[in-house]
């Protein structure tokens, strides 16, 4: 992510900036980030991972939103489009330019936003008091992390392997790793 303007703006200046460009910015505390593109295998697991969230959610109060949407932030004052998101809130239902009460982001990780997803970004999602789990997926070898919120408001690491079933217990779903990673060629070694 490189800084695209270093106008001060406000959420709401933002907004309707936004609007206006031809290509995605993230936006944090006045700043606006530019988001760059995204690769095959990138492209595939956010797919496959929203595909399986919508078709498991259908019938429910809870909606299934891939890299288009934003997350509002309020306590850090962002904006973020995740690659793959839920929310059951019905006041975000009414929202259409943003959502504010996610219960789970999924990131799928590149080489050059895996450090800010794990440290800062994941810091400022933490903040949503929605937020019940946060999976991070690798594109490179079959690794999904998912951290979960346990009651004391703690944040639990769940790692799965190649072999496992990725388990999101905010939605109620275990997601085969073959599922995740269907039709993505990993990098040789």
């Amino acid at each position: 992510m490189t800084a695209a303007e270093k106008l001060p703006f406000t959420a709401q200046d933002f907004l309707d900036w936004e609007r206006q460009q031809p290509t995605k910015h993230e936006y944090v505390q006045g700043e606006t980030f530019a988001m760059a593109g995204a690769g095959d295998a990138h492209v595939t697991i956010s797919g496959n991972v929203f595909a399986a969230l919508k078709q498991h959610l259908r019938g429910t109060p809870c909606r299934t939103y891939i890299a288009d949407m934003k997350v509002h932030v309020q306590a850090v004052d962002a904006f973020f489009y995740p690659d793959v998101f839920v929310t059951c809130s019905p006041a975000d239902a009414a929202r259409n330019e943003a959502k504010e009460e996610p219960t789970l982001v999924v990131e799928v990780l590149s080489p050059s936003t895996a450090a800010y997803d794990r440290g800062l970004k994941f810091e400022y999602y933490r903040t949503l008091p929605s937020l019940q789990e946060y999976a991070l997926i690798d594109t490179e070898r079959a690794s999904v992390e998912v951290f979960r919120r346990n009651p004391a408001g703690q944040w639990v690491l769940h790692p799965f392997g190649r072999q496992a079933d990725v388990e999101l217990a905010s939605v109620g779903l275990t997601l085969p790793m073959a599922t995740v990673y269907e039709d993505v060629a990993f990098p040789a070694p």
